[in-house]
């Protein structure tokens, strides 16, 4: 994974709920996560698939990604090809989610000086509020599975 993102920005406010990102009509039907990532975030934009393109930012409120443990959430907006998830604020187990399947959620206060359409550039280690290293080495490995099955183990031996 790039440490530099750029992409178009779209819009969402605040509590956006797992059942939001993706409805629970579609997370128990399949395990095909391509299959998901077409109807994210459909109950608020029935249109958002088709308005997206790969490396596009998701930027919302405060408290996203509330309500459900399942990972579902967060891999229906990474292989609908957004870049990373600004928000103001996260709920802990989507946060942590998110950073296990390799999907970049930055907290930024400023969300609201954000216009739907901006084109933002964005550098992990230089724009954001910084994540621990050990996160930014699990995003860079694609996910906490991929880094397992890179180094045999949960902390590398640096």
């Amino acid at each position: 994974m790039a440490t530099g993102m750029k992409g178009k920005v779209h819009i969402f406010g605040d509590d956006v709920n797992t059942d939001y990102i993706i409805s629970g009509r579609y997370k128990f039907k399949t395990l095909d996560n391509r299959e998901l990532a077409k109807h994210v975030m459909e109950d608020l934009d029935p249109d958002f698939y088709s308005k997206i393109s790969g490396g596009d930012f998701l930027v919302a409120g405060r408290n996203f990604g509330c309500g459900s443990s399942r990972e579902q959430a967060p891999l229906a907006i990474k292989y609908a090809g957004i870049s990373a998830v600004i928000a103001k604020s996260f709920a802990r187990i989507f946060y942590r989610n998110a950073i296990n399947v390799g999907l970049p959620v930055l907290e930024c206060m400023r969300v609201e000086e954000i216009r739907e359409g901006d084109v933002l550039d964005v550098n992990l280690k230089l724009d954001v509020k910084p994540l621990p290293d050990v996160m930014l080495e699990i995003l860079e490995e694609g996910g906490l599975a991929d880094y397992f099955r890179k180094h045999k183990g949960f902390l590398s031996q640096k």
